[in-house]
């Protein structure tokens, strides 16, 4: 593992520790870092209405749009669980959309790892190609 990879891997498990999860103590937390080399840092949060709950995977990808980023090489998920915990069928789209050539790091507190890509975790995936293809869809 390189050194860049080690610092955003520990910037997820340091995310991790500032979930917001009352309901369901299912800490995540997750870091994404630009081919520039900025990181940013995401964790769940819930709400008492499970819907408005946010998955650390998209608060930190929304973190980096919203900074005007684009171009990400690294994308590092930690839970603390036995199994590593790929990210949901939401989150999964929103990478697919934003961070497709990410490498994605999934790691737990006992140091236990493994890459994988978006392609792998979503095959057949929906993306904006579909709705240009769309009869009557506007340019």
């Amino acid at each position: 593992m390189n050194s860049d990879n080690k610092i955003v891997i520990e910037a997820a498990l340091a995310a991790r520790d500032r979930s917001v999860a009352p309901f369901s103590n299912f800490l995540v937390g997750a870091a994404i870092q630009t081919r520039a080399g900025k990181i940013f840092t995401g964790c769940n949060i819930e709400s008492a209405s499970y819907g408005l709950t946010v998955c650390a995977e998209r608060v930190a990808i929304w973190k980096a749009v919203s900074e005007g980023e684009r171009d990400f090489v690294h994308l590092a998920i930690a839970a603390d669980t036995e199994s590593l915990t790929p990210p949901c069928g939401t989150c999964r789209q929103i990478i697919w959309e934003f961070a497709k050539e990410a490498e994605i790091t999934l790691v737990n507190r006992q140091a236990k790892l493994e890459v994988v890509q978006i392609r792998d975790l979503l095959p057949l995936a929906f993306d904006a190609r579909f709705l240009r293809e769309a009869k009557g869809s506007v340019s």
